[in-house]
Order: C-alpha cells, then structure tokens, then sequence
C-alpha cells in the first residue's frame, strides 16, 4: 500500500495545531462525503483518506508516533522495544557467532542506520542476529452498496492490490461499518504474518424508506374519505406487501408500527426492527359542484354542533 501523507490529504502544516486538524477535517468531510457526492468513487476513497488522517492526527499519541516512524508508526511500539534492547545489549556486551563478545561505542558509525536494517530485514547488521519479523501493514477498501443489496446477506467480489477477493456481507451492515478480514493486506516484514484488509461500507438509500439502526420510516398518503370513514390500504415493505385497515376517523400524521418488518438485524438471522408508517391524509383536489354543496352540508353540521 502506498504511503499516504496525512498531512497532505488534511492540507494542513506539520505543526498544524489540534485546531487546525479539527477545522480541515470537518470542511473536507463535508466537502468529499459520499451522500453528496454519489457514484463517485474517487470522493470514496478520498472520505476514507481524509477520515483515516484525522483518527491519527487528532490523537497525540498517535501523531507522535507518526511523525517520528511515518509509514510505519503502527509498529512504533516494537520498534521502541527492540531498541531497548539493542541498548541493553550494547551496554552489556553482545556475543559473536563464536563466543567472543564486543561492545558497542556510542559514536559507532551507522549505529542508528544497523538498527533499522535489522527491523525492516536489509541485513543483520554487524551483530549478525537474526532480524525482528514484524505483521505487514494493513490495507483499507471501500465499498458501496444500496440499501436494497443490504437487506439480505449476499456476496461480493471487488479486487485489492491486484486480488480478487469475495467475501459474504451479512444482512443488516450499516452505512460507514468496517469489516476485518485477517491476511490480505501487505506481506508480513521478516517472515511476519500478513496484514489485514479493512473494508468500510457505504450504504446508499435506494428505497422510499429511511433507515434509522434497524427501524424503517416510511409515509402513506390516504385519501380524505378513506380518513374520515375508515378502509384499507395496500402498502409496499422491504419484503413484499401488506395491506393495512385503517380506523375510521383517522388524524393527519397517525403513526402505526408494523412490528418485524424493518430491517434485519446485523449477523443476528431471524431478527428485524420496526416498520413506522406515518398516515398523510391528502386534501381532494378539483372537487365538482355536489361534491361542494356535500362540503357545505358538512359545515354546517359541524357549526351546529360546537
């Protein structure tokens, strides 16, 4: 995978404050985010980027790492260890093949230079020990899906770094979820295992639906007089048709929940949420002569009443 300046994707200086990084990141999220930028994969990939800098650049520690190791910083921590003990060893005398010991001076020419060839397998450096095997770095894709692809478990093939890879997606996966799959990223250092793929998903809405977790929300428009008298109503889920009674005398906005009849539930099989539907009683339009005299007749049989 290719070294990626987190510094660069945010546009921000090296010394950029927490500030800065915080305010770049919000203005090139919205700017690159998915939802505004449809069927651009290239925007994609750059939201995983900019979001990528930002959980490493907003943490401390995490930058500190960074910016001494760059590239590398994942393996900061084993890097700080076996200089530990190259120290240590250093200090104390380490042994050649044959027996005999040495020691390092401070001023050792390419002290600092031996140290990292070991790490990264460029020789064993005058020591001749046996280098540190190190995980490879991990890989990040992303992959876009509509809503309707999301709600049963299905496959997809997409190719990273030249593989093919084919994997399973449970129903229920969210919009921005990441999943691992453990051995396709970057060959391990050293004889080190693999790194791992990282996939984060985008989930597009194709449906009259809105997704709320594993709740669906929808509106159904009903007719005046189907309101006010009562009927049926035939209306669309994810899953095929329902047909629902509606109570006569039925306000603008009644909420009615159709229990299991949202969305699956992530790798729980069997389980949905909730599908609310909300009643939009419409007005008639275009009303004839009787149907306005019929109106009228209502009125004022409500004005007698009050």
């Amino acid at each position: 995978m290719d070294y990626i300046d987190y510094y660069k994707i945010l546009g921000v200086a090296r010394d950029a404050s927490a500030e800065d990084i915080k305010k770049a990141y919000r203005k090139l999220a919205r700017k690159h985010h998915p939802d505004l930028n449809p069927d651009d994969k290239e925007a994609v990939k750059l939201f995983q980027q900019i979001n990528e800098a930002h959980e490493v650049l907003s943490d401390p520690e995490k930058r500190k790492k960074y910016d001494q190791y760059g590239a590398e910083w994942k393996h900061a921590d084993q890097f700080e260890q076996a200089r530990k003990q190259q120290a240590s060893e250093r200090q104390q005398g380490a042994p050649f093949e044959g027996g005999e010991y040495y020691s390092y001076q401070s001023g050792d020419e390419g002290d600092f230079s031996d140290f990292f060839s070991s790490l990264f397998g460029q020789g064993a450096g005058r020591s001749g020990r046996s280098a540190t095997r190190f995980k490879g770095q991990d890989y990040k894709a992303s992959v876009t899906l509509n809503l309707s692809d999301a709600y049963k478990t299905h496959q997809q093939t997409f190719t990273v770094n030249g593989k093919h890879i084919r994997i399973t997606v449970p129903a229920g996966i969210e919009n921005g979820q990441e999943i691992r799959i453990a051995g396709y990223g970057a060959p391990g250092v050293n004889g080190g295992p693999n790194g791992d793929l990282y996939i984060t998903f985008t989930v597009q809405n194709d449906t009259p639906f809105v997704r709320k977790g594993n709740d669906l929300y929808s509106n159904v428009p009903v007719s005046l007089y189907k309101a006010v008298l009562g009927g049926t109503e035939t209306i669309d889920t994810m899953d095929g048709k329902v047909k629902l009674t509606i109570p006569p005398e039925t306000q603008n906005d009644t909420k009615v929940r159709l229990k299991g009849k949202g969305f699956p539930v992530y790798k729980n099989e069997g389980r949905f949420g909730d599908l609310y539907i909300t009643y939009q009683v419409q007005l008639p339009k275009n009303l004839s002569e009787k149907e306005k005299e019929l109106f009228k007749e209502l009125a004022k049989e409500a004005e007698s009443k009050s």
